[in-house]
């Protein structure tokens, strides 16, 4: 049954949406939670495991200290107030890909309470985002359907678990419900959620890639007809994995539950699942209260008690945050507010510097990030850093403009060689023999040629008329297979109609 929608413009006219977040960050730990399996993204099923990830009876969890440090680091960022004690319970559920049949989370003494995080939108406007707690969990495995289409359940013939993940360590960040966010709800989420990517990884707590189920959120919507208004009835999309999804699940959801409001209805407190080829969202179950989940303090663990000189070590160990690197990066690099902020909303700010570390100019790497890569990217599909290529080779192919042995086509060319897997910038040029014609003698005889050819331009050139010089250059280009430097060309013809 297809949903009836609302368009978003009336949706947020006549309702206040309020939203909030869950999101499931996956903890770069070389072990598990609460065992020392090892964890790899990509391993072969069921390989990464030992009795206590997989529930075995008689088996005992002991804490990663690691990434309880890890979860403090994460609390510190967000402004949270930091537990000095913080307790592990049970939350009591059954999937198929949790062997225990419960969840070790935590539940009314999380290690990370109330924070929150400043987060810049497009505009340069900044929106707090209240934090409501940061806890330490593990994750449950993985469910592959076998015989359905896309991987779903339905039409199915089987289903295999992997317990890889069983027992890896996430940090879950729950927002407070975000009130005042308006029309602009789904572009806070994104960009909360950006920010949260690029806290953790500031951190080097977590790769927080969302297309490896490294970051993932839960969005939670409801509306009310005026701000004033209690909360509504919330709807929970579970596990979406992608930023646009997250922005996306937003504006449907506001629509949907503003047409069934508006026609007198009422939105279940449910669990949903966003849809990416549908785009749309899609119910599932009734959403369970806390109280369903019987939590109760496990007790095969301790109370975890930090101590304030512990966290005052963790506080010294901090890196720049982001907002800050954003605002020195600019400073260093000489870019204006609309250059910085489209090299931010590309991701592409950790690969423009890392050119420029390489030895580009801040320019020529944004030039490049931006302009052809972006469009190669956006042609396969895939994010920018997962282009098959490095800052090391962008900043090589810079290198060569610059010591002017490649001009802008041999360069693009080069980089093309580079992306379809022809080694490194040099190994290209090298194979093809790019080169800029550095011969005055070849360049003059191809310059005097195309004159020649093209008497009539010649004439608008020495009246003055510089428009045409384009068709002169495009037929010495021609002539030297585009090898030829195009100033370099100019110059010679213009030193021609002066004589």
């Amino acid at each position: 049954m297809t949903d009836k929608l609302m368009k978003y413009a009336d949706a947020v006219a006549r309702f206040d949406p309020v939203f909030g977040l869950e999101t499931h960050v996956e903890l770069s730990t070389n072990t598990k939670l609460f065992c020392p399996a090892h964890i790899e993204f990509g391993g072969d099923p069921n390989t990464q495991l030992t009795p206590v990830s997989l529930g075995l009876p008689g088996s005992l969890p002991v804490v990663n200290a690691t990434a309880i440090d890890y979860a403090i680091k994460l609390g510190l960022a967000l402004h949270c107030r930091i537990a000095e004690w913080s307790q592990f319970a049970r939350k009591n559920y059954f999937y198929p890909d949790m062997p225990r049949d419960y969840q070790i989370s935590q539940y009314d003494k999380p290690l990370n309470g109330e924070g929150y995080l400043d987060v810049e939108l497009e505009d340069g406007t900044v929106f707090r985002v209240p934090i409501e707690r940061a806890h330490v969990e593990d994750d449950a495995g993985k469910n592959t359907h076998v015989g359905g289409a896309d991987g779903r359940i339905e039409g199915a013939d089987h289903s295999l678990v992997d317990y890889n993940r069983a027992g890896v360590p996430l940090i879950e960040i729950v927002t407070k419900p975000i009130e005042g966010a308006g029309a602009r709800a789904p572009e806070i989420a994104g960009a909360y959620m950006r920010a949260i990517r690029d806290i953790v990884r500031a951190l080097n707590i977590s790769e927080a890639r969302m297309e490896h189920g490294n970051m993932r959120a839960d969005v939670n919507v409801s509306l009310r007809r005026s701000p004033s208004d209690p909360l509504g009835t919330r709807s929970e999309t579970k596990n979406v994995n992608s930023f646009r999804g997250i922005e996306r699940t937003l504006h449907y959801e506001i629509r949907r539950q503003a047409a069934l409001l508006d026609a007198g209805g009422e939105v279940l407190q449910e669990t949903r699942h966003w849809d990416e080829a549908s785009q749309s969202t899609a119910g599932g179950r009734v959403k369970s209260d806390a109280d369903d989940y019987r939590y109760f303090p496990d007790p095969d663990l301790v109370m975890v008690h930090v101590t304030k000189e512990h966290i005052q070590k963790l506080a010294t160990q901090m890196p720049e945050m982001p907002r800050e690197r954003r605002r020195r990066l600019q400073a260093e690099w000489g870019f204006n507010d609309i250059e910085m902020r489209d090299v931010i909303n590309a991701d592409a700010l950790d690969l423009v510097e890392a050119t420029v570390s390489a030895g580009a100019g801040a320019a020529g790497a944004r030039k490049w990030w931006l302009g052809e890569l972006s469009r190669e990217a956006n042609a396969r599909g895939v994010s920018l850093e997962e282009l098959p290529i490095t800052p090391a080779d962008v900043a090589e192919v810079e290198r060569l403009i610059a010591d002017g042995k490649l001009n802008d086509k041999l360069a693009k060319q080069t980089v093309s060689g580079v992306l379809a897997g022809e080694g490194t910038p040099g190994d290209v040029v090298a194979r093809h023999g790019y080169q800029i014609v550095s011969d005055d003698g070849a360049l003059e005889a191809a310059v005097d040629a195309a004159m020649a050819d093209n008497p009539d331009i010649v004439d608008k050139l020495r009246s003055g008329n510089m428009k045409p010089m384009g068709a002169i250059i495009g037929a010495v280009m021609k002539a030297t297979r585009g090898q030829a430097d195009a100033k370099a060309v100019s110059k010679l013809v213009m030193q021609r109609i002066s004589r």
